[in-house]
């Protein structure tokens, strides 16, 4: 199963997504917001998607927040966004599309 971002665009309400305790505490040292993820899967582009996650898919999205450019994963089950984790992508380890994983040196 893959996804479109309109699935999760459909969900994309605060009471909808789901934060694990862990993810908030990544949230929190990473500056980023529940506000900022809505707005990246508002804005955002799906640019990798994980079919084969456990316990069910789940998708790499690139999305930005004003100037703070910000990758979600996440997945949906049972009506609700699940997001993984969030993150604002490294230079070192990211082309300057955001989309493209640079290759191990």
């Amino acid at each position: 199963m893959t996804y479109s971002l309109k699935d999760f665009q459909k969900l994309n309400q605060p009471e909808k997504i789901i934060i694990t305790q862990h993810s908030r505490k990544r949230f929190f040292e990473r500056g980023i917001s529940l506000k900022d993820v809505c707005k990246a899967i508002d804005n955002g582009e799906i640019i990798e998607q994980y079919p084969e996650d456990f316990p069910v898919p789940s998708c790499l999205i690139l999305g930005n927040n004003n100037d703070k450019v910000i990758h979600v994963v996440a997945s949906i089950n049972n009506g609700f966004i699940y997001v993984i984790t969030a993150y604002i992508p490294n230079i070192d380890k990211w082309e300057d599309d955001w989309k493209t994983r640079k290759e191990d040196s």
